[in-house]
Protein backbone atom coordinates (compact mmCIF):
# COMPACT_ATOMS: atom_id res chain seq x y z
CA UNK A 1 0.00 0.00 0.00
CA UNK A 2 1.56 3.80 -0.85
CA UNK A 3 2.38 5.26 2.35
CA UNK A 4 0.49 8.90 2.35
CA UNK A 5 3.70 10.20 4.51
CA UNK A 6 6.20 8.70 1.58
CA UNK A 7 7.65 12.04 0.54
CA UNK A 8 7.28 12.88 -3.23
CA UNK A 9 10.72 11.97 -3.97
CA UNK A 10 10.60 9.00 -2.57
CA UNK A 11 8.83 7.16 -5.61
CA UNK A 12 9.62 3.61 -6.36
CA UNK A 13 10.95 2.86 -9.50
CA UNK A 14 8.14 -0.11 -10.16
CA UNK A 15 5.75 2.90 -9.62
CA UNK A 16 6.96 5.34 -12.07
CA UNK A 17 5.71 5.30 -15.70
CA UNK A 18 6.46 7.75 -17.97
CA UNK A 19 3.87 10.16 -18.78
CA UNK A 20 2.68 10.62 -22.44
CA UNK A 21 4.72 13.22 -24.27
CA UNK A 22 3.27 16.63 -23.97
CA UNK A 23 0.73 17.73 -26.84
CA UNK A 24 2.89 20.38 -28.73
CA UNK A 25 0.87 23.72 -28.59
CA UNK A 26 2.16 27.64 -28.56
CA UNK A 27 -0.03 27.88 -25.46
CA UNK A 28 2.05 26.43 -23.14
CA UNK A 29 4.78 28.44 -23.67
CA UNK A 30 2.75 31.61 -24.06
CA UNK A 31 0.90 30.46 -20.38
CA UNK A 32 4.49 30.62 -18.83
CA UNK A 33 5.51 33.78 -20.66
CA UNK A 34 2.70 35.71 -19.14
CA UNK A 35 3.67 34.00 -15.61
CA UNK A 36 7.16 34.83 -16.12
CA UNK A 37 6.67 38.82 -17.25
CA UNK A 38 3.59 39.18 -15.20
CA UNK A 39 5.35 38.01 -12.02
CA UNK A 40 8.72 39.70 -12.82
CA UNK A 41 6.78 43.12 -12.70
CA UNK A 42 5.35 42.77 -9.67
CA UNK A 43 9.27 42.95 -8.62
CA UNK A 44 9.36 46.49 -9.93
CA UNK A 45 6.32 46.98 -7.47
CA UNK A 46 8.67 45.43 -4.59
CA UNK A 47 12.75 46.21 -5.21
CA UNK A 48 11.23 49.85 -5.81
CA UNK A 49 11.51 50.76 -1.51
CA UNK A 50 14.81 48.73 -1.59
CA UNK A 51 16.80 50.67 -3.83
CA UNK A 52 14.82 53.86 -2.86
CA UNK A 53 15.64 53.41 0.63
CA UNK A 54 19.09 55.38 0.41
CA UNK A 55 17.25 58.61 -1.24
CA UNK A 56 14.49 57.69 1.20
CA UNK A 57 16.70 57.80 4.57
CA UNK A 58 18.71 61.03 3.29
CA UNK A 59 15.81 63.11 2.89
CA UNK A 60 13.77 61.94 6.06
CA UNK A 61 16.63 61.36 8.36
CA UNK A 62 16.14 64.72 10.51
CA UNK A 63 12.46 63.02 11.30
CA UNK A 64 13.76 59.77 12.50
CA UNK A 65 13.78 57.47 9.25
CA UNK A 66 16.96 55.40 9.55
CA UNK A 67 17.43 51.91 8.78
CA UNK A 68 16.16 50.41 12.10
CA UNK A 69 13.18 52.61 11.46
CA UNK A 70 12.58 51.13 7.64
CA UNK A 71 13.37 47.34 9.13
CA UNK A 72 10.84 47.83 11.79
CA UNK A 73 8.09 48.57 9.13
CA UNK A 74 9.03 45.92 6.43
CA UNK A 75 8.84 43.53 8.95
CA UNK A 76 5.92 44.36 9.80
CA UNK A 77 4.91 44.46 6.18
CA UNK A 78 6.92 41.26 5.79
CA UNK A 79 4.41 39.47 8.83
CA UNK A 80 1.34 40.26 6.45
CA UNK A 81 3.12 38.58 3.49
CA UNK A 82 3.41 35.77 5.45
CA UNK A 83 -0.14 35.56 6.58
CA UNK A 84 -1.53 36.40 3.02
CA UNK A 85 0.49 33.30 1.52
CA UNK A 86 -1.51 31.20 4.16
CA UNK A 87 -4.73 32.54 2.90
CA UNK A 88 -4.29 32.84 -0.57
CA UNK A 89 -2.90 29.72 -0.74
CA UNK A 90 -6.28 27.21 -0.33
CA UNK A 91 -8.09 30.32 -1.79
CA UNK A 92 -5.97 29.58 -5.22
CA UNK A 93 -6.56 26.03 -4.56
CA UNK A 94 -10.48 26.44 -4.37
CA UNK A 95 -11.68 29.51 -7.03
CA UNK A 96 -8.47 28.59 -8.96
CA UNK A 97 -4.67 30.48 -9.61
CA UNK A 98 -5.12 33.17 -11.97
CA UNK A 99 -7.64 35.12 -10.53
CA UNK A 100 -5.56 35.18 -7.47
CA UNK A 101 -2.11 36.13 -9.60
CA UNK A 102 -4.30 39.37 -11.50
CA UNK A 103 -5.72 40.10 -7.89
CA UNK A 104 -1.79 40.77 -6.66
CA UNK A 105 -0.96 42.61 -9.68
CA UNK A 106 -3.73 45.09 -9.59
CA UNK A 107 -3.36 45.60 -5.63
CA UNK A 108 0.40 46.12 -5.87
CA UNK A 109 -0.24 48.82 -8.29
CA UNK A 110 -2.97 50.64 -6.30
CA UNK A 111 -0.45 50.37 -3.37
CA UNK A 112 2.67 51.58 -5.03
CA UNK A 113 0.97 54.79 -6.22
CA UNK A 114 -0.11 55.41 -2.47
CA UNK A 115 3.06 54.62 -0.48
CA UNK A 116 4.26 57.66 -3.44
CA UNK A 117 1.33 60.09 -2.49
CA UNK A 118 0.91 59.25 0.99
CA UNK A 119 5.25 60.07 2.20
CA UNK A 120 6.33 58.79 5.54
CA UNK A 121 2.67 59.86 6.91
CA UNK A 122 1.50 56.45 5.17
CA UNK A 123 4.61 54.08 4.45
CA UNK A 124 3.61 51.81 7.03
CA UNK A 125 -0.37 50.96 5.51
CA UNK A 126 1.08 51.14 2.13
CA UNK A 127 3.61 49.09 2.10
CA UNK A 128 1.90 46.49 4.53
CA UNK A 129 -1.09 46.54 1.77
CA UNK A 130 1.28 46.30 -1.10
CA UNK A 131 2.45 42.83 0.65
CA UNK A 132 -0.08 41.53 1.60
CA UNK A 133 -1.57 41.53 -1.84
CA UNK A 134 1.53 40.33 -3.65
CA UNK A 135 1.37 37.57 -1.56
CA UNK A 136 -1.67 35.81 -4.08
CA UNK A 137 0.50 36.03 -6.95
CA UNK A 138 3.05 33.32 -6.22
CA UNK A 139 0.84 30.80 -5.17
CA UNK A 140 -1.52 31.50 -8.09
CA UNK A 141 1.05 30.43 -10.56
CA UNK A 142 1.71 26.98 -8.83
CA UNK A 143 -1.84 26.19 -8.94
CA UNK A 144 -1.93 27.15 -12.84
CA UNK A 145 1.34 25.82 -13.52
CA UNK A 146 -0.07 22.16 -11.89
CA UNK A 147 -2.95 22.32 -13.68
CA UNK A 148 -0.49 23.27 -17.24
CA UNK A 149 1.84 20.91 -16.39
CA UNK A 150 2.91 17.32 -15.62
CA UNK A 151 5.14 16.10 -12.79
CA UNK A 152 8.00 14.67 -14.31
CA UNK A 153 8.53 18.75 -15.85
CA UNK A 154 8.31 20.28 -12.21
CA UNK A 155 11.75 21.30 -11.86
CA UNK A 156 12.01 22.37 -15.19
CA UNK A 157 8.78 24.67 -15.48
CA UNK A 158 9.10 26.29 -12.22
CA UNK A 159 13.01 26.70 -12.74
CA UNK A 160 11.89 28.57 -15.68
CA UNK A 161 9.20 30.49 -13.83
CA UNK A 162 11.25 30.85 -11.01
CA UNK A 163 13.00 33.42 -13.72
CA UNK A 164 10.39 35.58 -12.97
CA UNK A 165 11.48 37.23 -9.23
CA UNK A 166 14.97 36.76 -10.07
CA UNK A 167 15.52 38.30 -13.92
CA UNK A 168 12.34 40.28 -12.54
CA UNK A 169 14.77 41.56 -9.37
CA UNK A 170 17.56 42.31 -11.83
CA UNK A 171 15.61 44.27 -14.62
CA UNK A 172 14.12 46.14 -11.62
CA UNK A 173 17.00 46.92 -10.11
CA UNK A 174 19.04 47.60 -13.05
CA UNK A 175 16.29 49.84 -14.01
CA UNK A 176 15.39 52.12 -10.82
CA UNK A 177 18.88 52.24 -10.47
CA UNK A 178 19.45 54.18 -13.74
CA UNK A 179 16.75 56.12 -13.21
CA UNK A 180 17.74 56.82 -9.76
CA UNK A 181 21.52 58.50 -11.26
CA UNK A 182 19.62 60.63 -13.84
CA UNK A 183 17.87 62.48 -10.69
CA UNK A 184 14.65 61.09 -10.23
CA UNK A 185 13.26 61.15 -6.97
CA UNK A 186 12.00 58.12 -4.96
CA UNK A 187 8.72 59.13 -5.28
CA UNK A 188 8.54 58.83 -8.83
CA UNK A 189 10.17 55.47 -8.52
CA UNK A 190 7.04 54.27 -7.43
CA UNK A 191 4.71 55.56 -9.60
CA UNK A 192 7.23 54.42 -12.57
CA UNK A 193 6.97 51.27 -11.11
CA UNK A 194 3.19 51.01 -11.13
CA UNK A 195 2.58 52.26 -14.25
CA UNK A 196 5.23 49.89 -15.67
CA UNK A 197 3.00 47.05 -14.13
CA UNK A 198 -0.35 48.07 -15.35
CA UNK A 199 1.02 47.75 -18.84
CA UNK A 200 1.63 43.87 -17.81
CA UNK A 201 -1.77 43.47 -16.31
CA UNK A 202 -3.43 44.88 -19.25
CA UNK A 203 -2.69 41.98 -21.76
CA UNK A 204 -2.18 39.36 -18.98
CA UNK A 205 -5.45 39.38 -18.01
CA UNK A 206 -6.90 38.53 -21.59
CA UNK A 207 -4.43 36.05 -22.35
CA UNK A 208 -3.90 33.77 -19.59
CA UNK A 209 -6.07 30.80 -18.88
CA UNK A 210 -6.70 28.84 -16.01
CA UNK A 211 -6.11 25.33 -17.37
CA UNK A 212 -5.58 23.74 -20.87
CA UNK A 213 -9.45 22.66 -21.17
CA UNK A 214 -9.96 26.60 -21.37
CA UNK A 215 -7.84 26.20 -24.48
CA UNK A 216 -9.39 22.88 -25.93
CA UNK A 217 -5.83 20.83 -24.58
CA UNK A 218 -5.88 17.85 -22.49
CA UNK A 219 -4.55 18.23 -18.87
CA UNK A 220 -1.29 16.14 -17.64
CA UNK A 221 -1.68 13.43 -15.58
CA UNK A 222 -1.82 14.10 -11.71
CA UNK A 223 1.37 13.08 -9.71
CA UNK A 224 0.96 9.55 -8.20
CA UNK A 225 3.21 10.69 -5.08
CA UNK A 226 1.20 13.61 -4.06
CA UNK A 227 0.45 13.18 -0.87
CA UNK A 228 -3.02 13.04 -1.90
CA UNK A 229 -2.33 10.21 -4.88
CA UNK A 230 -5.37 11.22 -6.46
CA UNK A 231 -5.34 10.99 -10.43
CA UNK A 232 -8.80 12.33 -11.76
CA UNK A 233 -7.35 15.54 -13.42
CA UNK A 234 -10.70 17.31 -12.32
CA UNK A 235 -11.19 16.06 -8.48
CA UNK A 236 -10.79 19.23 -6.08
CA UNK A 237 -11.03 19.08 -2.52
CA UNK A 238 -13.62 20.75 -1.30
CA UNK A 239 -13.09 21.98 1.86
CA UNK A 240 -10.39 23.59 3.70
CA UNK A 241 -9.31 20.82 6.21
CA UNK A 242 -9.34 18.40 3.15
CA UNK A 243 -6.62 20.35 1.36
CA UNK A 244 -4.39 20.97 4.65
CA UNK A 245 -4.81 17.20 6.81
CA UNK A 246 -2.84 15.35 4.18
CA UNK A 247 0.08 17.90 3.94
CA UNK A 248 -0.05 18.70 8.18
CA UNK A 249 0.63 14.71 8.77
CA UNK A 250 3.64 14.85 6.65
CA UNK A 251 6.74 15.13 8.78
CA UNK A 252 8.52 15.80 5.51
CA UNK A 253 6.65 18.85 4.84
CA UNK A 254 7.14 20.34 8.54
CA UNK A 255 11.10 20.09 7.18
CA UNK A 256 11.07 21.35 4.10
CA UNK A 257 8.48 24.61 6.19
CA UNK A 258 11.73 24.89 8.26
CA UNK A 259 14.29 24.81 5.53
CA UNK A 260 12.10 27.57 3.95
CA UNK A 261 12.80 29.79 7.14
CA UNK A 262 16.66 29.83 6.76
CA UNK A 263 16.59 29.78 3.28
CA UNK A 264 14.07 33.07 3.31
CA UNK A 265 15.79 34.75 6.36
CA UNK A 266 18.88 34.82 4.33
CA UNK A 267 17.14 35.63 1.00
CA UNK A 268 15.58 38.56 2.14
CA UNK A 269 18.10 40.00 4.10
CA UNK A 270 19.71 40.16 0.53
CA UNK A 271 16.43 41.89 -1.17
CA UNK A 272 16.20 44.01 1.66
CA UNK A 273 19.63 45.51 2.30
CA UNK A 274 22.21 44.97 -0.53
CA UNK A 275 21.95 48.30 -2.00
CA UNK A 276 22.48 50.08 1.69
CA UNK A 277 25.16 47.53 2.43
CA UNK A 278 27.08 48.37 -0.59
CA UNK A 279 26.55 52.10 -0.34
CA UNK A 280 27.75 52.35 2.90
CA UNK A 281 30.35 49.61 3.22
CA UNK A 282 31.79 49.47 -0.40
CA UNK A 283 31.66 53.69 -0.77
CA UNK A 284 29.40 52.91 -4.28
CA UNK A 285 26.62 55.80 -5.16
CA UNK A 286 23.18 54.95 -4.16
CA UNK A 287 22.60 54.66 -8.21
CA UNK A 288 26.00 52.25 -8.77
CA UNK A 289 24.94 50.55 -5.78
CA UNK A 290 21.24 49.97 -6.84
CA UNK A 291 22.26 48.57 -10.10
CA UNK A 292 25.25 46.42 -8.52
CA UNK A 293 22.79 44.81 -6.44
CA UNK A 294 20.90 43.31 -8.84
CA UNK A 295 23.51 40.60 -9.61
CA UNK A 296 22.30 38.63 -6.64
CA UNK A 297 18.78 38.01 -8.49
CA UNK A 298 20.86 37.73 -11.55
CA UNK A 299 22.88 34.73 -10.89
CA UNK A 300 20.46 33.46 -8.56
CA UNK A 301 18.45 32.89 -11.89
CA UNK A 302 21.67 30.89 -13.41
CA UNK A 303 21.52 28.52 -10.30
CA UNK A 304 17.57 28.31 -10.67
CA UNK A 305 17.92 26.98 -14.19
CA UNK A 306 20.88 24.71 -14.11
CA UNK A 307 19.63 23.20 -10.72
CA UNK A 308 16.02 22.64 -11.94
CA UNK A 309 16.98 20.86 -15.54
CA UNK A 310 19.28 18.93 -13.03
CA UNK A 311 16.77 17.73 -10.67
CA UNK A 312 14.23 16.00 -13.11
CA UNK A 313 17.17 14.28 -14.88
CA UNK A 314 19.13 12.93 -12.37
CA UNK A 315 17.94 10.13 -9.69
CA UNK A 316 15.14 10.99 -7.37
CA UNK A 317 16.00 12.96 -4.21
CA UNK A 318 18.37 14.74 -5.61
CA UNK A 319 16.36 18.11 -5.09
CA UNK A 320 17.04 17.23 -1.20
CA UNK A 321 20.99 16.92 -2.20
CA UNK A 322 21.24 20.78 -3.64
CA UNK A 323 19.60 21.84 -0.90
CA UNK A 324 22.26 20.71 1.47
CA UNK A 325 25.01 21.28 -0.83
CA UNK A 326 24.52 24.94 -1.25
CA UNK A 327 23.76 25.54 2.36
CA UNK A 328 27.26 24.49 3.04
CA UNK A 329 28.49 26.84 0.38
CA UNK A 330 26.57 29.34 1.87
CA UNK A 331 28.06 29.08 5.23
CA UNK A 332 31.39 29.52 3.99
CA UNK A 333 30.27 32.55 1.48
CA UNK A 334 28.72 34.42 4.27
CA UNK A 335 31.76 33.85 6.85
CA UNK A 336 34.19 35.37 4.12
CA UNK A 337 31.98 38.51 3.40
CA UNK A 338 32.02 38.93 7.56
CA UNK A 339 35.50 38.38 7.92
CA UNK A 340 37.34 38.54 4.52
CA UNK A 341 40.01 41.41 3.58
CA UNK A 342 38.49 43.15 0.78
CA UNK A 343 41.02 45.77 0.56
CA UNK A 344 38.25 48.40 -0.58
CA UNK A 345 37.61 46.73 -3.54
CA UNK A 346 33.95 47.11 -4.41
CA UNK A 347 33.87 44.57 -6.85
CA UNK A 348 35.13 42.05 -4.94
CA UNK A 349 32.19 42.54 -2.75
CA UNK A 350 29.71 42.37 -5.95
CA UNK A 351 31.55 39.07 -6.55
CA UNK A 352 30.95 37.63 -3.34
CA UNK A 353 27.24 38.67 -3.09
CA UNK A 354 26.85 37.14 -6.66
CA UNK A 355 28.40 34.31 -5.52
CA UNK A 356 26.38 33.60 -2.73
CA UNK A 357 23.00 34.12 -4.81
CA UNK A 358 24.39 31.58 -7.18
CA UNK A 359 24.92 28.77 -4.52
CA UNK A 360 21.44 30.00 -2.28
CA UNK A 361 18.48 30.54 -4.23
CA UNK A 362 18.71 28.05 -7.18
CA UNK A 363 17.99 25.23 -4.66
CA UNK A 364 16.22 27.59 -2.33
CA UNK A 365 13.18 27.57 -5.43
CA UNK A 366 12.68 24.36 -4.65
CA UNK A 367 10.49 24.51 -1.89
CA UNK A 368 7.68 27.03 -2.70
CA UNK A 369 7.67 25.38 -6.41
CA UNK A 370 8.64 21.98 -7.36
CA UNK A 371 8.57 20.36 -3.96
CA UNK A 372 5.43 22.32 -3.81
CA UNK A 373 3.94 20.81 -6.66
CA UNK A 374 5.39 17.14 -5.62
CA UNK A 375 3.65 17.24 -2.12
CA UNK A 376 0.04 18.78 -3.47
CA UNK A 377 0.00 17.97 -7.05
CA UNK A 378 -3.06 19.58 -9.01
CA UNK A 379 -5.55 19.56 -5.65
CA UNK A 380 -3.46 21.13 -3.15
CA UNK A 381 -0.20 22.43 -4.83
CA UNK A 382 -0.97 26.01 -4.05
CA UNK A 383 -1.74 25.32 -0.33
CA UNK A 384 1.21 23.74 0.22
CA UNK A 385 3.42 26.18 -1.28
CA UNK A 386 1.49 29.00 0.58
CA UNK A 387 2.23 27.07 3.82
CA UNK A 388 5.72 26.46 2.63
CA UNK A 389 6.63 30.03 1.72
CA UNK A 390 4.35 31.61 4.47
CA UNK A 391 6.49 30.00 6.87
CA UNK A 392 9.73 31.02 5.51
CA UNK A 393 8.56 34.67 5.11
CA UNK A 394 8.09 34.58 9.23
CA UNK A 395 11.75 33.90 8.77
CA UNK A 396 11.94 37.02 6.45
CA UNK A 397 10.63 38.94 8.96
CA UNK A 398 14.06 38.98 10.65
CA UNK A 399 15.60 39.85 7.93
CA UNK A 400 13.97 43.16 8.27
CA UNK A 401 14.08 43.54 12.32
CA UNK A 402 16.86 41.95 13.16
CA UNK A 403 19.34 42.15 10.76
CA UNK A 404 18.21 46.54 10.16
CA UNK A 405 19.10 46.88 14.26
CA UNK A 406 22.55 45.04 14.13
CA UNK A 407 23.59 47.04 11.23
CA UNK A 408 22.19 50.17 12.74
CA UNK A 409 23.91 49.57 15.96
CA UNK A 410 26.92 47.14 15.44
CA UNK A 411 27.85 47.38 12.26
CA UNK A 412 28.04 44.96 9.05
CA UNK A 413 30.08 42.20 10.05
CA UNK A 414 27.95 40.52 13.00
CA UNK A 415 24.81 40.79 10.81
CA UNK A 416 26.74 38.40 8.74
CA UNK A 417 27.71 36.52 11.07
CA UNK A 418 24.42 35.94 11.81
CA UNK A 419 23.71 34.95 8.34
CA UNK A 420 26.67 32.48 8.82
CA UNK A 421 25.29 30.90 11.62
CA UNK A 422 21.17 30.84 10.25
CA UNK A 423 22.84 28.79 7.17
CA UNK A 424 25.06 26.37 9.16
CA UNK A 425 21.76 25.42 11.24
CA UNK A 426 19.84 24.96 7.99
CA UNK A 427 22.47 23.10 6.48
CA UNK A 428 21.93 20.71 9.61
CA UNK A 429 18.37 20.16 8.81
CA UNK A 430 19.26 19.68 5.32
CA UNK A 431 21.64 17.16 5.31
CA UNK A 432 18.92 15.31 8.04
CA UNK A 433 16.65 16.20 5.34
CA UNK A 434 18.58 14.15 2.43
CA UNK A 435 19.71 11.03 4.78
CA UNK A 436 15.92 10.91 5.43
CA UNK A 437 15.37 11.16 1.67
CA UNK A 438 18.05 8.56 0.59
CA UNK A 439 16.46 6.10 3.35
CA UNK A 440 13.03 6.28 2.05
CA UNK A 441 14.44 5.13 -1.71
CA UNK A 442 15.92 2.64 -0.42
CA UNK A 443 12.98 0.66 1.11
CA UNK A 444 10.47 2.09 -1.19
Amino acid sequence: MKQIDRPPTARAAVEYQRPAPQVKSPWYAVTVAIMIVGYAGYYLCRSDLSVARPLIIDQYKSIGITKAFIGDFTALATLFYAGGKFLFGSTADVVGGKGMFMLGMAGAIAFSILFGVGGPPLFLLAWCGNRFIQSSGWVGMVKVTSRWFGHSTYGTVMGLISLSFLFGDFASRQFLGFLIDRGWGWQQIFYISAGVLACIFIPSLFLMKEKPSDRNLPEPESNPDSVFAVHDADAQKKSLKELILPLFTSPSFWVVCLLSFGFTFMRETFNDWTPTFLHEVAKMSEGDAAKASSYFPLFGGISVIGVGYLSDRLKRGSRAAFIAIGLALSTAGLLFLAYGNFGGDSTLYVAVVAALAFVLIGPYSFLAGAISMDFGGKQASATAAGWIDGIGYLGGILSGKLIGDVAEKSGWQPAFVILAIASFISCLVAVGYLVQERRRLVTA
